[in-house]
């Protein structure tokens, strides 16, 4: 009888353990998008994503793969959705800037400013990158307060924030727009620009192009990395903001960051 008795209990707790695995499975279903998402999301049947080559955060063409996390996670929520993955590359970020304005592509990672939400729907951030300058081998300024002097050319990347956001910072340098990351190179190397601003991921990507160059310590700002996807198409953004963050909670963002070589980040403790 005891036998008996303890396959019965046996059996019992085997069948409660079986439905509260059915539960907990159905309570976090894993679907995929609804029509109505992946017609906000990709009306095209493509995911487009815009990019610009030279930012770790972006695309860094090379040799092999692409690598950069914007490139990353673009193609993994186009393979979650379930369409294909279409990169536009641009020149700049500016051009990408603008073809999100004009619709002609679906999702770009890019700092997510004021300014930019004004055409953009932004998921929380998923990076957190310092921002600060770029001086040529020849440079004697140790720190961002030897720069703003007379006569001092501080360059900036067109259709970013930094001359916004810098214009209250920097008193007597100048600020000089610069087409692309480049084109910003060149003028470090040449001697047209005494330094050059923006996030240190970019920083550090252009300094390992110009032998002697360093990146000032410190910071004076930070830049909030996010997938963003064009203003008329909110439909599609909780399904952008649930794949986000599941990638920052498995991993995945930081992977691809470290593959694509990407420093600069803010401390996880700050």
């Amino acid at each position: 009888m005891k036998n008996i008795e303890l396959r019965r209990l046996r059996c019992l707790a085997a069948l409660a353990l079986a439905a509260s695995l059915a539960g907990a499975c159905a309570s976090a279903p894993v679907e995929g998008p609804s029509p109505a998402v992946l017609e906000a999301l990709a009306p095209t049947g493509s995911l487009r994503v815009g990019l610009y080559p030279g930012s770790p955060t972006s695309i860094i063409p090379g040799d092999g793969a692409p690598r950069g996390v914007g490139h990353d996670l673009g193609a993994s929520l186009a393979r979650e959705a379930g369409v294909a993955f279409e990169p536009h590359v641009m020149k700049s970020n500016n051009e990408v800037l603008d073809a999100v304005k004009a619709g002609r592509v679906d999702l770009v990672f890019t700092n997510a400013t004021a300014a930019r939400a004004e055409f953009i729907d932004f998921a929380p951030a998923a990076l957190r990158i310092e921002k600060g300058y770029l001086v040529p081998a020849a440079s004697a300024a140790q720190q961002a307060g030897d720069l703003d002097r007379p006569g001092v050319r501080i360059g900036y990347s067109k259709g970013s924030t930094t001359a916004t956001e810098l214009g209250g910072l920097v008193k007597h340098a100048s600020l000089v727009e610069q087409p692309s990351i480049e084109d910003a190179i060149r003028a470090l190397r040449e001697g047209r620009l005494e330094a050059f601003a923006t996030n240190k991921a970019i920083l550090f990507g252009m300094s390992d192009k110009l032998a002697g160059s360093r990146v000032l310590p410190g910071r004076w700002g930070e830049e909030l990395i996010a997938l963003g996807i064009p203003k008329g198409r909110a439909a599609a953004l909780p399904y952008v903001t649930r794949f986000s963050r599941a990638q920052q909670e498995g991993g995945a963002v930081r992977q691809a960051a470290q593959r694509a070589g990407l420093r600069g980040l803010v401390p996880d403790n700050e």
